[in-house]
């Protein structure tokens, strides 16, 4: 792949788009869920589940390698995750935490010194030193409770309960019969594992373990608010001088995202997410994309998998997350027709939610349109009407209310959406009250510098629609177009060249070169064929794949399946081609478009999976494509064609005339009279 630098006029621009928002008085922070892979993934946990025996140690290296290049003495928390059905234990999630100025919440001793690989681990008189000096600091005797570890009969372990209310704390006795005295066979830290069933009752179910082997020591911090964590936090450091830094698990305070800055590592299925810190200018979040491809490459972690001679995207996604630095200063809260007018402008172009996507796109995608998905576009119009009269004020409430039922896939899913909202502010969702949109249409892309350009590109419109006449007045009825010619590579290079030019003509142009790279690498060329001023090529399309029903899977629980046998192509052919020649797939003339400058595209099944959709329908591979003598029906090339990731093989070419006469065979045909895609199922 070719690599390109960042141009200066995304520079310039980028510097214009920040200006522009400072003079209308408004902060759009931005956010991101970049997804990376190990450079050789091998396992269920890099292709289909969300964890496995590598990822956690994948995590740790990268969050140690972000330490070192942003954030220096950092504070590193081992977090529980969310948990789904079918799921034993939550799912893990390490958080780098740093104080909002940059600065460390508690100075570790270790990092002050070179050595600290050399530190050892403390012994059981030690730990016990510890805890005595942490409770006389916090003016609390710490009340221990030795327990038994039933996967690692060497390690030690003990509970602590400790809790703190309006400065006062308190730590009782845990009378625990002996044969109880252990910890759950479930993996993960101590503090997951308590028997808190047996708990004292009456009592704050809040306790510190620390557990220990001849390897190192980690701590589970109680569950406490945020200043009382950090004194506690900040008492184990000074504490721990001439030991190596102990592993820390717990879970964050309610408010940690408002005092605190944040950057998470999660398990999801296939791959391993980054949820970036909240960004105030693209500025920012174009450094931590760059940082992040630096640290994963330490890591041994990258943004794009190898499949054959060609690469893709990680199977994960990119999202981009637009909100405001605060609910109190948030620029959506009061300007709903403001977003009204994206949301228009993002349904007036496919590109935005096509051309930087996955393979996987549609109604069955993980980010279907909202006129692919459970909404009927006379809702939609109704809903952004509404929006539009509202008064001036703050009117998250009435947004959310609207929006959120019109954002999401036909099961009525509000996370499967091209723009999420889910959460915007949905009260009824413990995270679902962050004024946050969610453009979730985005795939890992190989090149930091063109996922930064994407994001420019997403910020630079968002700014230009903040003039009210730049907006479009309505949505746009699409039809069976959006489905066939609005995916065709040609289509979508075209769509985003009327986008660039929107901002070009607002003064804010942005170089079309990374966007013409993620074009070719998103639909590489399967064919190029020229001769005589005659030429043809043909690219990888994309083609929205069925939806099947729900299919009950082990564990009790049930999975989505989509029918991914389907492939398209699209088939380019100058004037002099069309004039010239004649195209024969499978023996059947593949006719071009009356219209000089409509493309072609051809839908195939290329592989028999099961579940599938039509089970008794044949495989239409290999395909073989024949370039006729448009005079006398002479063969000039013949290609085969067995999968896309080898591209059309050349079987022969030749000028001489071919006179063994040809039966006449029907016209390939589409679904539609003016469709054009042409499917070889029919």
């Amino acid at each position: 792949m070719t690599l390109h630098s960042t141009p200066t006029v995304n520079t310039t621009t980028a510097a214009a788009v920040e200006q522009r928002l400072q003079q209308a008085g408004i902060q759009l922070t931005m956010g991101g869920e970049p997804t990376l892979v190990p450079f050789e993934p091998e396992g269920a946990e890099w292709s289909v589940a969300a964890d496995g025996p590598t990822k956690l140690r994948y995590a740790r290296h990268l969050a140690a390698e972000l330490q070192r290049r942003a954030w220096p003495g950092s504070t590193l928390l081992y977090c529980p995750g969310k948990r789904y059905d079918g799921e034993v234990n939550p799912r893990w999630a390490l958080r780098l935490i740093t104080g909002k100025d940059g600065e460390p919440l508690v100075r570790w001793p270790q990092d002050a010194s070179g050595g600290a690989e050399a530190w050892g681990v403390p012994d059981a008189a030690a730990v016990q030193a510890l805890l005595a000096a942490i409770g006389r600091d916090l003016h609390c005797p710490l009340q221990l409770l030795p327990l038994r570890d039933p996967l690692q009969a060497d390690r030690d372990v003990w509970a602590i309960p400790l809790s703190c209310d309006q400065g006062q704390w308190r730590s009782v006795a845990w009378p625990l019969a002996e044969p109880l005295r252990q910890l759950s066979e479930a993996p993960g830290p101590a503090g997951l594992r308590l028997p808190l069933e047996h708990f004292p009752e009456g009592e704050l179910r809040q306790v510190l373990t620390l557990e220990r082997d001849h390897n190192g020591w980690a701590l589970f911090l109680p569950p406490l608010e945020r200043e009382p964590l950090l004194l506690l936090l900040q008492r184990i450091a000074h504490h721990s001088h001439g030991w190596q830094q102990p592993e820390l698990s717990g879970v964050l305070p309610w408010d940690a995202h408002e005092h605190w800055q944040l950057l998470g590592l999660t398990a999801d299925p296939g791959v391993l997410e980054v949820n970036l810190p909240v960004c105030h200018s693209w500025q920012e979040y174009a450094g931590w994309i760059a940082r992040l491809e630096e640290a994963g490459a330490a890591a041994g972690l990258r943004s794009w998998k190898q499949q054959g001679d060609r690469s893709e995207g990680t199977g994960g996604g990119n999202h981009l997350l637009l909100g405001g630095p605060s609910l109190e200063e948030h620029p959506f809260f009061s300007r709903p027709d403001w977003l009204v007018g994206l949301l228009r402008y993002w349904q007036h172009h496919p590109c935005l939610a096509y051309l930087f996507s996955g393979r996987s796109v549609g109604p069955a995608s993980q980010a279907p349109r909202p006129d692919e998905g459970s909404a009927e576009l006379l809702d939609l119009e109704l809903a952004h009407r509404a929006l539009e009269q509202l008064p001036a004020g703050d009117q998250r409430v009435a947004i959310g209310e609207t929006l959120r039922h019109l954002h999401a896939d036909r099961s009525g899913n509000t996370h499967r959406s091209e723009i999420s909202l889910d959460k915007f502010w949905n009260p009824a969702w413990t995270a679902g009250c962050q004024g946050l949109l969610e453009f979730r249409a985005l795939e890992s892309l190989p090149d930091h510098r063109w996922t930064n350009a994407v994001a420019l590109l997403f910020r630079a419109l968002a700014v230009r629609l903040l003039r009210p006449e730049l907006r479009p007045r309505a949505l746009h009825p699409w039809g069976a177009e959006l489905h066939d010619r609005a995916l065709l590579p040609s289509a979508l290079w075209a769509d985003l060249e009327q986008v660039l030019a929107d901002l070009a003509d607002d003064g804010l142009p942005l170089d079309p070169e990374p966007f013409r790279a993620i074009w070719n690498w998103r639909f590489p060329e399967l064919l190029h064929w020229s001769q005589g001023g005659a030429e043809l090529s043909i690219r990888q399309a994309l083609e929205p794949w069925p939806l099947l029903c729900d299919t009950p899977v082990e564990g009790g629980s049930t999975s989505r399946f989509v029918d991914s046998s389907l492939r398209r192509f699209e088939l380019i052919g100058n004037t002099a081609l069309r004039r010239r020649y004649q195209l024969q797939l499978q023996g059947r003339p593949l006719c071009w478009p009356e219209q000089p400058g409509q493309p072609r595209a051809v839908r195939f099944r290329q592989e028999a999976l099961f579940p599938c959709l039509h089970p008794c329908l044949p495989l239409d591979v290999p395909l073989q494509l024949e370039l006729l003598d448009a005079e006398d029906g002479s063969v000039q090339a013949q290609w085969q064609l067995w999968s896309e990731s080898g591209g059309f093989e050349l079987l022969t070419e030749t000028a001489a005339a071919d006179t063994i006469p040809r039966a006449e065979a029907e016209p390939l045909r589409g679904a539609g009279e003016h469709c054009c895609t042409v499917d070889l199922r029919l």
